[in-house]
């Protein structure tokens, strides 16, 4: 097999882990690691659309967060408004197509007014397709499309994996190609458990705030080296 790299993955999703270890390793507080996390996501954004990645899914927040201390949460919450607000436009420019993926209705109002005015405004953009997880679990996912089917009154026989696939919050998004973990963790932490059957995965010790375009173009590099089967030969 050659040893060039020689395709891109059209859906990369990033489990953004490392934060806290960040802000305790240069001595400022947790708070602080988030804001800097997120001003990664910027740098990781516009590295996608160089790449020519099509589909950009990051998991930010999920429904296990909210058992975090208070104040954290409190930040967190504060960190996503404020980068809706200083973000927002530029990125709408830049052709980003911002979607929502987990259970907003359960997120406070004023940032939920937000979200839905992000996700309004860039429906019509597709040079990158962002999808925020945020509020969102991947068990908690699978739950919800079942209610879902079972309210919509489908058959059980009529029930198939594409039907299962139209009712996640992903729907409209292909599985990803790559999912990448950041900061040396090796667990799914719930995330996009049913479409990662056949992803992937790409783990890296590098804590996100440092997950840098020179780091993010490594995971690239190692994905042009697989082959993939989908259990096939």
């Amino acid at each position: 097999m050659s040893d060039t790299p020689n395709k891109t993955p059209d859906h990369v999703a990033i489990i953004m882990d490392g934060n806290g270890r960040w802000a305790e390793s240069h001595g400022v507080t947790r708070f602080e690691g988030h804001k800097a996390g997120t001003e990664n996501l910027r740098v990781i954004i516009r590295a996608s659309v160089e790449f020519g990645v099509k589909y950009l899914t990051t998991y930010a927040f999920s429904t296990e967060n909210w058992g975090r201390p208070k104040d954290e949460v409190n930040g967190l919450m504060t960190i996503l408004e404020s980068v809706i607000d200083k973000e927002l436009d530029e990125l709408n420019a830049e052709g980003v197509r911002i979607c929502h993926i987990g259970r907003l209705e359960s997120m406070p109002p004023k940032i939920r007014r937000k979200v839905e005015h992000a996700v309004h405004l860039t429906q019509s953009n597709d040079r990158l397709i962002l999808n925020v997880a945020w509020n969102y679990g991947g068990r908690d996912e699978l739950v919800c499309a079942i209610q879902k089917i079972i309210e919509a009154g489908i058959p059980a026989d009529q029930v198939t994996e594409d039907l299962i696939g139209q009712y996640l919050f992903t729907s409209a998004s292909p599985d990803p190609d790559l999912i990448i973990r950041t900061s040396g963790e090796m667990r799914l932490s719930n995330f996009l458990i049913w479409q990662s059957a056949y992803s992937e995965w790409y783990a890296t010790p590098t804590l996100w705030p440092d997950f840098d375009k020179e780091e993010y173009k490594k995971a690239i590099d190692a994905y042009g080296l697989r082959k993939r089967r989908f259990g096939k030969r």
